[in-house]
């Protein structure tokens, strides 16, 4: 079946740089690649280099971005988008940066998908510098399927929270409150706490950032604890969420931060973390019960007692806030 294909594949390529597909036989042949059951690895690869060809003579060709659809649909259609690890060497040429734009414009969900697909297959960091900037933007343009979904997932990973610094924060955080990222999606990826922590140190993100993200916190602190290592605690999100009176992400917040960086640890100190509870508690007096929760659900995940901060700090907040209480 490769050799098959490699053969049919030579004769595919010197009809497109031959300008010799206005009849129908290349239309045909494609679509009936597209519907094979058996599917070779090596047909993504060579549909994909196809897809350069097409682009490289579009000029001399009649419905030459019908052709380059199809080329991708024969790629990529079929490919699981949650299957990193049986994934086609591919290569991408300068034609196949520069159809990135075209396939957007398109507005077809399913072709963007597979173009997606294309860039983010593997474990390669390397995405074309306007993918930022298409992302932002796609779930205005066409309705996200399952799929789709999980290609944008995967590809803001990919791009990282540097890569959307040029497109404006605000535009990043409305992404994400569409996408609804969830721990399932983001898996064991150090770069989705990497982007949520940089976009937390943002005002848009304190304000805009929807509070499921903020839950997610708490639960990475709970259950990957080691993918906060790498992030820094910032007292200014504790600052600011006080500010713009966000109790129910503040009530997150300090439950992230006790767990990661409890006082115990030197991570923060004990007069921060009790200033900012006691006006948790005296806007929102359930928060205890929450915090009390994930405490013990911390301390059973990982053998660890809980901290002697948590109910001694608690304790005074919770005095204190009644005692302000008319």
């Amino acid at each position: 079946m490769e050799r098959i294909l490699h053969q049919l594949s030579k004769a595919i390529r010197s009809a497109i740089v031959r300008a010799e597909v206005q009849s129908e036989f290349i239309p045909h042949v494609l679509r009936d690649l597209v519907d094979l059951e058996t599917r070779p690895m090596c047909l993504t690869e060579i549909a994909y280099d196809w897809c350069s060809v097409i682009y490289e003579n579009r000029e001399s060709l009649g419905d030459w971005d019908g052709l380059l659809l199809t080329s991708l649909e024969t790629a990529f259609r079929h490919l699981d988008p949650q299957d990193w690890d049986t994934a086609p060497t591919l290569t991408h040429t300068e034609h196949h940066l520069e159809m990135f734009d075209i396939i957007f414009k398109s507005q077809h969900g399913n072709a963007i998908a597979d173009l997606l697909h294309s860039w983010t297959i593997g474990y390669s960091l390397h995405m074309p510098d306007t993918c930022a900037e298409r992302l932002v933007c796609l779930h205005n343009l066409v309705p996200f399927s399952s799929r789709l979904r999980r290609l944008v997932i995967r590809s803001v990973e990919l791009v990282g929270y540097e890569g959307f610094e040029g497109v404006g924060m605000e535009k990043l955080v409305v992404l994400l409150n569409h996408l609804h990222v969830t721990v399932e999606d983001m898996g064991l990826s150090h770069q989705w706490v990497r982007i949520l922590a940089g976009i937390l140190q943002t005002s848009e993100g304190t304000q805009l950032l929807s509070h499921w993200y903020w839950e997610l916190l708490v639960e990475f602190a709970i259950s990957r604890p080691w993918l906060l290592d790498e992030v820094t605690y910032n007292p200014q999100t504790m600052v600011s969420l006080t500010e713009v009176q966000e109790w129910s992400k503040l009530e997150c917040w300090i439950g992230t931060v006790w767990i990661s960086w409890p006082p115990e640890a030197d991570g923060i100190t004990e007069e921060d973390l009790s200033r900012s509870i006691f006006i948790l508690f005296r806007q929102r007096p359930g928060a205890f019960q929450k915090l009390e929760q994930w405490m013990e659900r911390w301390s059973q995940k990982a053998g660890n007692d809980t901290p002697e901060s948590f109910q001694r700090i608690c304790k005074q907040a919770q005095e204190a806030a009644q005692r302000d209480t008319p």
